[in-house]
C-alpha cells in the first residue's frame, strides 16, 4: 500500500479525494498560491463553523494534504456524519496513516458503498493486501468501472498476477487514461506478444502499437519505457532519436539506458563520451557496462584496469566478466588463471567460455577433458564448438559423428562447417547437397568453397558454342564468377584456373596477373604457366625463371621443361641434372621423356 504520510502519494493513489466542486487552478507565482490557499482555506474554516457540510470536507482535505491530522479529522468525521462521500473516503486515508487499516477500511466501505470510487480503489487496494482477492478484485472493478484510473490499472494488475486474460483490457483502459506505468506494462504485454507473432502483418501491427504505449510512457517520464523505446528506434537505424531517449533515461538514472547510450557514441566513433557514460552505468552496478570498460582499457593496453573492471562486471552478477578475464590471461600467456576463469565462466553457463576452456584443455593435450565441455557448449547453441567437435572426431577417423556436428554448425550458419559438409557430400557423390552447402559457405566468404563450387559448376558446363565464321563465343559463366571470387580472396588454385581462362579467351595480359599472383603466393601451377606464357612471348629467360622456382617447389613438368632450355644453349650438364630432376618428380608421362632426355644428354657428354 502507498505511504500515507506522503503528500504527493495522496492524490497519486486516488485515496485523498477533494469534493467535486472545487477545481485545481494554475498560478504562476508561488508566493501568491501560498497566499490563495491560505485566504482559501480561511474562508472554508468560516464556512465549516458556520455547519456548512461541503466547507468542512474540503478543509479537512486541506488539513490533511497538509500533514496535519489532527486538525483534519474533526472536520473530516463530522462531514462523514452528515454523509460526505468524498470526506468518508479522505477519513479512511487519514485513519490508514495513524495505523488503523481495519477502521479505515470500514469508512472506505461506506464511501465505496455510497457511489467514491477512490474509495472502492482504496478498499480494493485494502483487501489485496490482506490476502483476500475476491473482494479486492469486486471493489478494484467498481472503481475501475466507474473510470477510476488507478482502479482500471490496480485490477489490471491483480488479473495480470493470476494470469487472467482479461487483464490486457483494463490495463489498456488505465493506458488511455494517461498511467504512465500501465502504458509501460501494457507496452511489455504487447511486445512479449509480437515476439510470439514475429510472422506476418499482425506482428508487424503488435510492434507498431507497443513503440506507441512506450511512447506514451516515456513521454510521460518512465525510464524504463525510454530505454526500450531507444532500443526500437536503434534496431530500425533511427539512431538520433534512440540516443535522445537512452539520455533521457540515462539522465533519470536507468543504468542500461546510459550502458546504451555509451554503445551508441562508441559506435559513432566517441569512446571519450561513450567511456563517461559506461562509467556512470557502471557505477550503478551494470555488469554490461563494467564489461565495456573493461574491453575499451584492455584495447589500450591497460591490462590493469580492464581486468579491475571484468572483476566489477562479475561482482554485478554478469558471467561475461570471468569469460573476458579469462581471455585476457590468455592472451597474455597467463594459461593457469585463464583456465580458472573459463571454467568459473562455463560452470555458470557460459557457452563461449565453455568452448574456450575446451580448446585450451586440447592445446595442452588433454582431449578427453576437452570433448565434455565441446559437447556441453555446443549443446548449449555454441556454434563454434560444434563445428571444433566435428573437427575433433574428424581427427579421430569419426567420419560420421564428425558430418553431424558438421551439420549442425552449418545449420546455425558456420561458413567452415558448411564447406566440410559440402566437401563429405562430394564425396559421397550426393552433387545437389554439395552444392547447396558450398553455396552457403562461399557466400559466408570462404574462398576454398567458393574455388569447389567452381569446379563443380565447371564440370557440368556445355562445351562453348562456336561462331559462324569458326570463331569461339566466349560467355561468362557462373562457375568463371565463383573462380574469380575465389582468386581475388587469394586462393592460388582459383587464380590458376581464372588465368587459365582468360589465356583460353585470348587475354595474354590479364592471364599473366593472375598466374603471377598465384606465383607469388608459392603456386608451383602458377608459376609453371607463367612461364608457358612468357616463352610463348619470347621470353625464354624470364620463363626460365619461374620454372625454376616450380621445379623447385616439385613441378616435374618444369623441371622437363628446364632440362630442355638448358639442352639447347648447349649446357648438357645443367640439362641432364634437370632431367634426372624430372624423372624422380613424375608424373609418368614426364619421367618417361625425361628419362629418354637424360639418356641422350648422357651419350652426347660421353661422346
Amino acid at each position: 500500500m502507498d505511504v500515507m504520510g506522503d503528500k504527493a502519494t495522496l492524490f497519486e493513489t486516488g485515496r485523498f479525494v477533494q469534493p467535486s466542486s472545487r477545481e485545481d487552478t494554475d498560478t504562476p507565482d508561488e508566493t501568491g498560491e501560498i497566499a490563495d490557499e491560505a485566504a482559501e482555506e480561511l474562508r472554508q474554516r468560516l464556512a465549516a463553523e458556520a455547519g456548512d457540510v461541503e466547507a468542512m470536507s474540503v478543509l479537512g482535505a486541506m488539513l490533511l494534504r497538509r500533514g496535519d491530522l489532527d486538525g483534519a479529522e474533526p472536520h473530516l468525521r463530522a462531514a462523514t456524519a452528515a454523509g460526505d462521500r468524498a470526506a468518508a473516503n479522505n477519513l479512511g486515508v487519514l485513519l490508514h496513516q495513524r495505523g488503523y487499516a481495519d477502521e479505515a477500511a470500514g469508512w472506505w466501505r461506506i464511501a465505496a458503498v455510497a457511489g467514491s470510487a477512490a474509495a472502492a480503489h482504496a478498499l480494493g487496494r485494502h483487501h489485496r493486501e490482506r490476502g483476500d482477492e475476491p473482494a479486492a478484485e469486486y471493489w478494484l472493478r467498481q472503481a475501475a468501472e466507474q473510470g477510476h484510473t488507478l482502479g482500471a490499472y490496480a485490477l489490471a494488475d491483480l488479473l495480470e498476477h493470476r494470469g487472467d486474460a482479461g487483464a490486457e483490457k483494463w490495463m489498456r483502459v488505465a493506458a488511455e487514461r494517461g498511467h504512465r506505468e500501465a502504458a509501460y506494462r501494457l507496452a511489455r504485454a504487447l511486445d512479449r506478444k509480437a515476439a510470439r507473432e514475429a510472422e506476418g502483418d499482425n506482428g508487424v501491427q503488435v510492434l507498431d502499437e507497443v513503440e506507441q504505449w512506450y511512447r506514451q510512457a516515456a513521454a510521460r517520464g518512465h525510464r524504463r519505457a525510454a530505454l526500450h523505446l531507444g532500443t526500437i528506434l536503434e534496431k530500425r537505424g533511427e539512431l538520433k532519436e534512440a540516443g535522445r531517449w537512452y539520455l533521457t533515461s540515462a539522465k533519470d538514472g536507468e543504468p542500461r539506458a546510459a550502458c546504451a547510450l555509451g554503445f551508441l557514441l562508441r559506435d559513432a566513433g566517441d569512446t571519450e563520451n561513450a567511456a563517461v557514460w559506461w562509467l556512470r552505468a557502471a557505477q550503478d552496478g551494470d555488469g554490461n557496462a563494467a564489461n565495456a570498460l573493461g574491453a575499451l582499457h584492455a584495447e589500450r593496453g591497460e591490462t590493469q584496469t580492464a581486468e579491475r573492471w571484468y572483476r566489477a562486471a562479475m561482482d554485478a552478477g554478469d558471467v561475461n566478466g570471468a569469460y573476458n578475464l579469462g581471455l585476457l590471461c590468455a592472451e597474455q600467456g597467463r594459461t593457469a588463471p585463464a583456465e580458472q576463469w573459463y571454467r568459473r565462466a562455463a560452470y555458470a553457463g557460459h557457452r563461449e567460455a565453455a568452448n574456450a576452456l575446451a580448446i585450451l584443455l586440447l592445446r595442452a593435450g588433454d582431449e578427453k577433458g576437452a570433448e565434455p565441455w565441446f559437447s556441453k557448449a555446443a549443446e548449449a547453441g555454441s556454434v563454434d564448438a560444434a563445428f571444433n567437435l566435428g573437427i575433433l572426431h574428424a581427427g579421430r577417423g569419426e567420419e560420421r559423428a564428425a558430418l553431424r556436428w558438421y551439420e549442425r554448425a552449418a545449420a546455425a550458419g558456420h561458413t567452415e562447417a558448411a564447406l566440410q559438409v559440402g566437401m563429405a557430400r562430394l564425396r559421397d557423390g550426393d552433387e545437389q547437397e554439395a552444392e547447396r552447402h558450398l553455396r552457403c559457405a562461399a557466400g559466408g566468404g570462404s574462398a576454398e568453397a567458393a574455388y569447389r563450387l567452381a569446379t563443380v559448376l565447371d564440370a557440368r558446363r556445355p562445351p562453348e558454342p562456336a561462331h559462324e565464321l569458326g570463331e569461339p563465343v566466349h560467355r561468362r559463366s557462373e562457375c568463371e564468377e565463383w573462380y574469380e571470387r575465389a582468386a581475388s580472396q587469394g586462393h592460388r588454385r582459383a587464380q590458376v584456373r581464372v588465368g587459365m581462362l582468360a589465356a583460353a579467351r585470348g587475354d595474354v595480359a590479364e592471364a599473366a596477373r593472375w598466374y603471377r599472383e598465384a606465383a607469388e603466393a608459392g603456386s608451383r601451377n602458377g608459376a609453371f604457366n607463367l612461364g608457358l606464357l612468357l616463352a610463348r612471348e619470347g621470353s625464354e629467360p624470364e620463363a626460365a625463371v619461374w620454372w625454376t622456382r616450380a621445379a623447385d617447389a616439385g613441378h616435374g613438368r618444369a623441371a622437363l621443361r628446364l632440362a630442355l632450355v638448358y639442352a639447347r644453349r648447349g649446357e648438357l650438364a645443367e640439362g641432364q641434372r634437370w632431367a634426372d630432376r624430372a624423372v624422380a618428380l613424375g608424373p609418368a608421362s614426364v619421367a618417361e621423356r625425361a628419362a629418354r632426355l637424360r639418356d641422350a644428354l648422357r651419350q652426347e657428354l660421353s661422346a
